[in-house]
Parts: C-alpha cells; structure tokens; sequence
C-alpha cells in the first residue's frame, strides 16, 4: 500500500480517537490490511474495512459515519432503502454526481483529494478559512472527546489485587462459621478530574474564539458534571450552563448572549482573581486540570497576572496554557502577560488549528 494512503488512514483513525472510538493500533493495523487486501479504488471499501475494523461496539458506529463523511466526503452519508445488497448499498453512499458529470467517475481520485483537502485543512490556522472551510472545521471540532485522566478516588471497590479487604474478609469467614478463608481484597475507585477552561474571548482572541468556545462546548458534552467553562476578558463569566446544549451552533449563541465583554478589552488578571475568588479557592480548581486559552495579552499589571498564576498553580493538579500564536513559525512568549504566567504552567501548546485542538486532546488526558 502506497505510504500516502496509509498516513491518510491513520490519520482518519485518529479523528475516531478524538471523537470517543478506541481505534486502537490492533484495530488500525486489521483497518489498513483489509483496505490492503480490497480494491482502494472504491471508497466504499475503504467505508466498509475501516467500520468492521475500528469500531467495537453500536454506539461507535454513528460516531464512525460523521467523522468519515467529514474526513472524507464533508458531508453525512445517506443510506438507500433497506432491501438494496450491501455492496450496492454502500457503493450508493458514496457515489458522487458533479454537476453535468457522472456518477462516481474516479473514486479514487474523489478519495484522494478529499482525504488530502482534510489533512491540509486539519493544519490551517482558524483565522485565515473562509466560510465553507470554518463549517467543516466546526464539524469535526464537535468531534472531539476533551477529558481527564483518572485518579485513585477514596471510595474502595472489590479487586482481585490491593489491600486486603477486612470487612469482606470477615463476613466471609462468618459466612464459613469463622474457618479462615480466602482474603478479600480492594482498590481505591478510579474517579475523573476536574476540567476547567478559562477561554479568552476579548478583541485580539476574536479569530479564535469561535472554534475555542465549540471545543468547551465538545468537552462540556462529554463530561456535564466534571467540566466548567468561563469566558476571560474584562470580566468573568461563567458559560457552562449555556455550553450543555446539545447544539453546538445553539450553545454557541446562548453563550454569546451571556458574555457582556465579547470582543472587548483584555484583564487576565483580574479575571482570573475573580475565578479564584469565588470558584477555584473553593474547590472548582482544586486537583483540576485547568485550560487557559488567551493569547497572553494584559492590559493591566504584569505582576498582578503572576501572582494570580502562581494561586492556581498551587490549586490545579496541572495548568495548561493555549495560545494560538505558539503554532507559528517564529514566535516568542515576548508579551508581558505570557511571560509572567510562563513560569507556572506545566504545558504551553498552540490552538490555532484543528491539529492543535486534537493535540490538546491529547494533553488534557495525560495522567
């Protein structure tokens, strides 16, 4: 198989992962030997070897149909009556009309440049797509599965290793009229951590703030009740409750509705005070994974920024800051704020892209 193919596919398993599907390396590896051993001229069994292949069970399989629509095709796939065999059924999802064209002329050339339109759109800076490039972007942001990593939690459950288990141990030896038995034994619960994001919605984080707000929008979806988002400018604002709708493009313009300061000016460190005030110092912070997403701009004292950072580091189980600039070519954290909190993070990634979110993705959920 031609490498280019192969990256291709890999990097359309890695959307899966992005989006909740465990598309495991076994499970890539069986995707890219079955595509092998098919005709990769037709997109359909392509469609049909990565389905059987990477998803595992019902409830990946639609998550599998949007991210290859839009990996692929940018659009959902429509399916024929039921009575149609299942090559002619999945050769009809796929079969593609141009205008005064036929249908499905070169399947492998519509494969071939749709998959390369996505990975190159995937590294495009947000701020330079035009409208039809932003709405596939925004497709596949909802994609996206944002979450933590797991922490022993005080809760015990029953486990094969760990600690013994005394109160099991001695019900099962009443139980054997107090004859010695095998030792019970128990582990701490897993329980997630926290996810908080502070996303900078003021006017120099305007070409950002849109595809920003969409992710809080995934990750709020994934966990309700673990994550929180706030919106940073010239005041605090908290927008998780707008950010639960189940439309992304509704939850963006409830969020919209509740943020006074969109696009205004920019004070981090007064924010970011007031978060810790009334929320962070009293336990939304405390053993979180905390995302800043600003560009670094601070209109008030650097120092004052510094001292707010150095408090939620103290908090936070880890800090992470997402600036959209750190992606490009040439740039140094030189601006007054990112300097000062530059000391107290513990990651500092881009988000200027769709690479850069699914990045991010894979940062948050570090253990």
């Amino acid at each position: 198989m031609a490498d280019y193919l192969t990256g291709v596919l890999v990097g359309f398993a890695r959307t899966l992962r992005n989006a909740g599907v465990q598309a495991i390396g076994e499970r890539v590896e069986a995707m890219i030997a079955a595509v092998d051993a098919l005709d990769v001229t037709r997109p359909e069994d392509a469609y049909w070897a990565g389905r059987l292949t990477l998803c595992g069970e019902p409830d990946d399989l639609p998550i599998y149909d949007a991210a290859f629509a839009a990996y692929f095709g940018g659009r959902m796939p429509v399916r024929p009556p039921a009575p149609v065999p299942a090559r002619r059924r999945a050769a009809a999802l796929f079969a593609q009309r141009s205008e005064g064209g036929e249908a499905g002329a070169d399947p492998q050339k519509d494969l071939n440049v749709a998959a390369s339109a996505a990975e190159v759109l995937r590294r495009r800076d947000v701020a330079a797509l035009s409208a039809a490039e932003r709405d596939e972007v925004r497709r596949l942001v909802a994609l996206l599965a944002p979450s933590t990593a797991v922490r022993p939690g005080r809760r015990w459950r029953p486990a094969r290793g760990g600690g013994v288990d005394p109160p099991r141990t001695v019900r099962r030896m009443l139980r054997h009229l107090g004859e010695p038995t095998r030792l019970a034994r128990r582990d701490h619960r897993p329980k997630p951590r926290r996810l908080v994001l502070l996303l900078d919605v003021s006017g120099s984080m305007a070409p950002y703030a849109d595809a920003l707000l969409r992710f809080g929008h995934a990750a709020v979806r994934r966990r309700p009740t673990l994550t929180e988002a706030f919106t940073l400018g010239t005041r605090l604002t908290r927008v998780t409750r707008a950010l639960r709708h189940r439309d992304p493009d509704g939850a963006i313009r409830g969020a919209g509705e509740a943020i006074p300061d969109w696009h205004g000016g920019t004070r981090l460190a007064e924010s970011l005070k007031a978060f810790l005030d009334r929320w962070g110092q009293r336990g939304t912070a405390r053993g979180a994974v905390v995302v800043l997403c600003s560009d670094g701009w601070e209109r008030g004292d650097p120092a004052q920024l510094a001292a707010q950072m150095a408090r939620l580091s103290r908090l936070a189980h880890r800090v992470v800051w997402v600036n959209p600039h750190r992606g490009k070519p040439g740039y140094e954290p030189l601006v007054a704020g990112m300097a000062a909190a530059l000391p107290y993070l513990d990651d500092f990634v881009a988000g200027h892209s769709l690479a850069a979110l699914e990045e991010l993705v894979r940062v948050i959920s570090k253990p």
